[in-house]
């Protein structure tokens, strides 16, 4: 096998492993609501019993329920009878909180809690068809070279997908060439030194999704990094509404057409 076959047969295994995330129980098709505790001083969420406020420390959530509401805690047999402090959650298959199959996910943005429903019985879910996108095309797999930001990481004010502004980390700028043309991109860092971009391109909203996120592995000592256009994501609001992604940040929509990687979530 040449090198070329070797990437293309590691970028169709890869592409049935984000096909089984996807669609698992508990993927993004199976988001339901995102409930903003600010949105409900009352602390009743809809379709979602018990009583949830922050906490009057400010660091958990505080949630009060009677056994007839049939929220289990820590995947206790019995409900929740009383009251539980909750941090955020990590997932939604290892949420404290569930009813029924379904996980409620605690999780917190920029000071603000909130509930996530995630329903493995979604509509999403059973719609789902697969993921279409741009064949593999080697000439999309380019070199790049990473460089942090002087003073660390930044936070720029970007729209996000419920129409609401918010901060964006970010750490640094990707830079690469296409066709010829040398091109820049801010880039988030995440734990482990992995990159993290949000970007659009000339295909977006024409022939791909209005934006995508791309996931570069962490830069070597010298900073080069290779950027793999063909593994181009969608964001999670791509397969369900109430997923709140942020926007390409001023700079990162590229003039040329990038025709690789996902372009749209299918349904029946």
């Amino acid at each position: 096998m040449s090198t070329t076959d070797d990437a293309r047969q590691a970028w169709k295994e890869w592409r049935e492993r984000r096909h089984e995330k996807v669609s698992a129980p508990y993927g993004p098709l199976a988001l339901t609501a995102t409930h903003w505790l600010a949105d409900h001083p009352d602390g009743r969420l809809p379709g979602i019993p018990g009583h949830w406020t922050p906490a009057p420390s400010g660091g958990a959530v505080l949630l009060t329920a009677a056994e007839e509401d049939g929220l289990r805690l820590d995947g206790e047999p019995r409900p929740l009878a009383g009251q539980a402090l909750l941090g955020a959650d990590g997932t939604p298959a290892t949420a404290r909180v569930a009813l029924g199959d379904r996980r409620l996910l605690v999780m917190r943005r920029e000071g603000l809690w909130a509930v996530r429903d995630f329903d493995p019985r979604s509509a999403g879910r059973r719609a789902f068809a697969g993921i279409d996108a741009f064949g593999y095309d080697a000439r999309w797999v380019r070199e790049g070279r990473f460089r942090p930001y002087d003073r660390g990481t930044r936070t720029v004010a970007v729209e996000n997908a419920d129409g609401k502004e918010r901060g964006l980390s970010v750490a640094g700028e990707l830079s690469f060439t296409l066709g010829g043309e040398s091109h820049v991109l801010q880039a988030g860092a995440e734990g482990d030194g992995s990159l993290w971009v949000v970007f659009a391109d000339a295909t977006s909203g024409v022939s791909s999704y209005r934006f995508r996120f791309l996931y570069p592995s962490a830069p070597d000592g010298e900073g080069r990094v290779v950027v793999d256009f063909n593994r181009a994501l969608l964001p999670p609001c791509a397969f369900a509404d109430h997923f709140i992604c942020p926007f390409p940040p001023a700079g990162n929509g590229l003039p040329v057409g990038v025709e690789a990687g996902e372009r749209f979530a299918l349904t029946r």
